[in-house]
């Protein structure tokens, strides 16, 4: 069973950069595509970043395409999101997700993710 713990989180300035971590466990952590998600206050979570399970495909909302970059090192087994250009709209909880099935490539749907976790709050304030 894959558990997944965000950090990195924190408060910024418009323009600024914050580094999500994702840390994972479980012996199959590394066969698993994984994503980025957010959601603000009222609104319904939304698709940020994704990764295939050998990091060789990733796929963005157009929102954070360019500003965004999504990573995985799966001998620390680890996600990042690297946050640059950062804007007030980006002011969202952000979750770290696991595919649902091991080998697969990004998915947006958050259907399409089976482990979740506990969230980090950004905060990007004018």
């Amino acid at each position: 069973q894959v558990q997944l713990v965000e950090s990195g989180g924190g408060l910024v300035q418009a323009g600024g950069s914050l580094r999500l971590s994702c840390a994972a466990s479980g012996r199959t952590f590394s066969r698993y595509a994984m994503g980025w998600f957010r959601q603000n206050p009222g609104k319904e979570r939304e698709f940020v970043a994704a990764i295939s399970w050998n990091a060789d495909s990733t796929d963005y909302a157009d929102s954070v395409k360019g500003r965004f970059t999504i990573s995985k090192d799966t001998a620390k087994i680890m996600v990042y999101l690297q946050m640059n250009s950062l804007k007030p709209e980006d002011t969202a909880v952000y979750y770290c997700a696991a595919r649902s099935r091991p080998y697969t490539v990004p998915k947006r749907l958050q259907g399409e993710y089976g482990t979740w976790g506990q969230g980090t709050q950004v905060t990007v304030s004018s």
